[in-house]
């Protein structure tokens, strides 16, 4: 039985300089059993911006709530309307070469996982297998009455049909699949409801801010750590405990955690290497150094 040779690292306290050299990122992927945890700066290359780069969308507006949304009917319908634009955008994003790069290293047996913090299915559609969507994937709807996930394209007949006259654009769309309206054109705009149960609020299957991650889905994730050798985060800024816990998890256990991302991140102190480098670039050229 071949064993593995065993990476590990002790924190500082102090954060690495940054660097543009992928010297670290190549030996730590290059021993294998790498979970990756992505973030949305890996799909910034596909035309969906993220939350918090230089021109991320939380510099120009506030993403929707889980306790407006699910106390408020005219916050439903501003999500819904603006989500409606969105949608189609996010439907027409396609995986950039750092997806494909993903997925290729998956194939080559250097990755154990992928669990993205990404809503846009770029992953799965780049063709990367078992990838566990940490914040859940906008192409599903949920009924918060009865439970039922249908399929985003089935919602967005159905709105198309309850608002035959509705007609926007959006010259941006941000990475939740929100767009920026007028407020005339958002008051017009005609809800439907759940059409298992007749009656139940619809939600996107994603998780919004200021709601909880599903516990058995952190598990699942917090096993993962356990089981990789080594953490690879790709274009996340780690500003959201829902990722950092796991960066923190595997340097508590001694595993590297290497971080590409264009920026600072929450997670820095914790991180064998920070590379600052666009990620199509850093992945292309780390799986031709392999």
């Amino acid at each position: 039985m071949r064993t593995r040779p065993t990476l590990s690292w002790t924190p500082t306290g102090a954060p690495l300089p940054r660097t543009t050299s992928l010297d670290e990122v190549v030996r730590v992927v290059a021993a294998g059993r790498v979970l990756v945890l992505s973030g949305a700066g890996l799909s910034t290359e596909s035309g969906i911006p993220d939350y918090r780069g230089a021109a991320g969308s939380l510099r120009r507006h506030t993403p929707m709530t889980y306790d407006e949304f699910v106390t408020s009917v005219e916050g439903r319908r501003r999500y819904w309307a603006r989500s409606h634009v969105g949608w189609r955008a996010i439907a027409r994003a396609t995986p950039n070469a750092g997806h494909h790069a993903v997925t290729r290293l998956h194939a080559r047996g250097h990755l154990s996982g992928v669990i993205t913090q990404n809503v846009d299915g770029l992953h799965q559609a780049a063709g990367t297998p078992d990838v566990v969507e940490l914040h859940g994937g906008l192409d599903r709807v949920v009924c918060l009455g009865c439970g039922a996930r249908t399929a985003r394209e089935d919602l967005d007949r159905r709105l198309r049909a309850a608002n035959p006259a509705f007609e926007a654009t959006a010259a941006a769309v941000n990475p939740d699949g929100d767009v920026e309206l007028p407020e005339r054109q958002v008051r017009s705009f005609r809800l439907v409801g759940c059409a298992d149960c007749g009656a139940g609020v619809l939600k996107p299957d994603v998780v919004f801010f200021g709601e909880n991650v599903p516990r058995p889905r952190v598990e699942r994730c917090h096993r993962m750590v356990d089981d990789a050798d080594a953490l690879l985060v790709l274009g996340s800024s780690l500003t959201v405990m829902s990722g950092l816990r796991f960066v923190r998890r595997a340097a508590a256990a001694g595993k590297p955690v290497v971080i590409v991302n264009q920026g600072e991140t929450r997670g820095d102190a914790h991180a064998t290497a920070r590379v600052d480098l666009p990620l199509g670039h850093a992945l292309t050229s780390l799986l031709a150094r392999l």
